[in-house]
């Protein structure tokens, strides 16, 4: 199916049509090869041109290929078709009718990754199914929305490499032990909307899924939780596991497993508060969505009731007197497993306990009743797994205050600072708006008087100008002498007894300054003889002189 020329003979197709030459000076025939190419892409094979699988194959003439992606949705296909390319590395056979796949279905798909199974009427897989494939590379597999009744034990022993189970969907009502015991790299397996009443949580255990991080286990039919089994969990997969829409009777110890959950901020318990239920007394009539409604559980005592098996530190501290749990936490997985502790003293601690000091649990817990002195030391716990013949040890090491220190209130940086701030505000205020008001003025009246006194004297000193330069709280206008200003140095009074001196002599006075100062001294006398106006004016003088700013002159 190729074109060729040849020379004169013309053009030949593979079809065994000649064409005449074409030559330049013939434009007409280059729309002839052009309609003879479009003929041959018409005939080209099946799967040059996206289709695949049409030959010898009725059932899956519809397939589409592209690439390295294989697509046989949709067909009414009763079996895995035999043909498929083995560069395949996606393969959809989904919404058909295929009801079993059978030993070799996969043989030969040595880059097979995905494969997509989702609504077929599979009721089981024939061991080998995958056997001769892709089974170190498959890594999606989705079984999804079909009639599956049972997860046996040989359906993925192949797929050492999956990491995502899609199961969800299904009537299944039992999962065999060992059915997930092969995948170690399993993330993510999906068994919601099933008819599952049990569940072998004891087969998952860190050291056989160290990768699982989800198991969807909503929408079945559980009426109890196997709670020593889902505590021996490793914390990732309990964060991931997903139980809401179970018909689980209401009971205080599944409510404290799912108490802790939501203290732990567990996203299977903080995204479906709703959906989380249980029936009172088993009756389906009796359903509470115990998260919204929990008065049903107030009288559980929860205390202790759920603690986390695998979160045991090296080294924890108690006080006198308080009780202490410690968890023999261990990757071993089995119904037979045995549990053994040894006290610092040596002594050997197995359920309940002894001397009623230390008390053992079943599931391998040791609680300390009443911390003391002595119970200081080093915790040796043993687990051990008979019908393996496997045995893992655990040490904690317990230190018991003797005398707890008193927790004072801690020093709040952040108050102080508020407070101090709130000071400081209350401060400004009062500042702003309580100040104490300035003194009134004098009354008019007792100012006129001794303003008409001094403008009689012209140029002269004026009786009184010394107080009211000083006393005053505004200077006077007057100057002291001929052309000079009034100083405006503040200048000190003490009113005490004081002596004046005029040119270096005592002069005898009023015996103190006080009386000419005080209470405008001039405005009391100003109806005396012009004598004593004139005496008490010279007396002025020499106060004046006293505290003025210029020498003393002699007279």
């Amino acid at each position: 199916m190729m074109l060729y020329v040849g020379g004169n003979a013309g053009l030949r197709s593979g079809i065994g049509v000649e064409v005449p030459a074409v030559t330049a000076a013939s434009p007409s025939w280059w729309s002839v090869i052009v309609l003879l190419v479009c003929l041959q892409l018409l005939q080209l094979s099946p799967i040059q041109a996206g289709i695949c699988l049409s030959q010898g194959s009725s059932q899956a003439g519809g397939c589409l290929c592209a690439s390295d992606i294989l697509s046989c949705t949709a067909l009414g296909l009763e079996r895995v078709p035999g043909e498929i390319p083995i560069s395949a590395v996606t393969v959809d056979l989904s919404h058909n009718q295929i009801a079993q796949l059978e030993e070799g279905d996969f043989k030969g798909l040595s880059r097979l990754e995905t494969l997509r199974l989702a609504h077929n009427q599979m009721i089981t897989i024939l061991p080998g199914a995958f056997g001769n494939s892709s089974g170190t590379l498959l890594r999606h597999l989705d079984l999804s929305s079909n009639q599956l009744g049972v997860l046996e034990q040989h359906y993925f022993e192949e797929l050492s490499a999956l990491e995502e189970l899609l199961l969800f969907n299904n009537r299944i009502v039992r999962v065999e032990n060992t059915a997930l015991a092969g995948l170690k790299n399993l993330r993510k397996a999906y068994l919601s909307h099933n008819r599952l009443t049990d569940f072998p949580f004891f087969s998952i255990q860190k050291h056989s899924h160290p990768h699982l991080a989800m198991l969807d286990l909503s929408s079945n039919r559980m009426p109890k939780l196997s709670l020593e089994d889902i505590t021996n969990l490793p914390l990732s997969v309990q964060e991931g596991l997903y139980l809401h829409n179970n018909s689980l009777v209401c009971e205080c110890s599944m409510y404290g497993l799912f108490k802790y959950w939501e203290e732990r901020g567990f996203d299977s318990v903080r995204f479906f508060k709703r959906e989380h239920v249980c029936l009172v007394y088993g009756k389906q009539r009796g359903t509470v969505r115990f998260f919204q409604y929990s008065r049903y559980f107030e009288k559980c005592n929860l205390t202790g009731m759920f603690q986390p098996l695998r979160e045991q530190k090296g080294s924890v501290s108690v006080t006198v007197g308080k009780a202490l749990l410690l968890h023999c936490a261990t990757s071993l997985y089995s119904h037979g497993l045995s549990f053994l502790w040894v006290a610092p003293n040596s002594e050997y601690v197995i359920p309940p306990g002894n001397n009623g000091s230390l008390k053992m649990f079943n599931n391998g817990s040791l609680e300390i009743v009443a911390a003391r002195e002595q119970d200081s030391g080093i915790y040796w716990c043993m687990a051990l797994d008979r019908q393996r013949q496997q045995n893992e040890t655990l040490e904690v090491n317990v230190t018991v205050i003797l005398h707890q220190e008193e927790d004072g209130e801690p020093f709040n940086t952040g108050f102080t600072t508020l407070l101090g701030c709130m000071v400081s505000l209350l401060l400004v205020l009062m500042y702003l708006y309580l100040t104490p008001c300035r003194c009134p003025p004098c009354p008019a009246k007792a100012r006129l008087p001794a303003a008409a006194t001094t403008h009689g004297l012209g140029n002269e000193v004026r009786p009184g100008s010394a107080q009211s330069s000083i006393l005053s709280p505004t200077p006077p206008a007057s100057t002291e002498g001929p052309g000079r200003k009034v100083s405006t140095n503040k200048h000190v009074v003490f009113l005490e007894p004081i002596r004046e001196q005029q040119n270096g002599k005592l002069r005898a006075g009023q015996g103190h300054l006080g009386l000419g100062l005080l209470l405008g001294a001039e405005q009391q006398h100003h109806s005396r003889l012009p004598s004593q106006t004139q005496h008490r004016a010279g007396e002025t003088d020499s106060i004046a002189s006293v505290f003025s700013d210029t020498p003393i002159m002699p007279p």
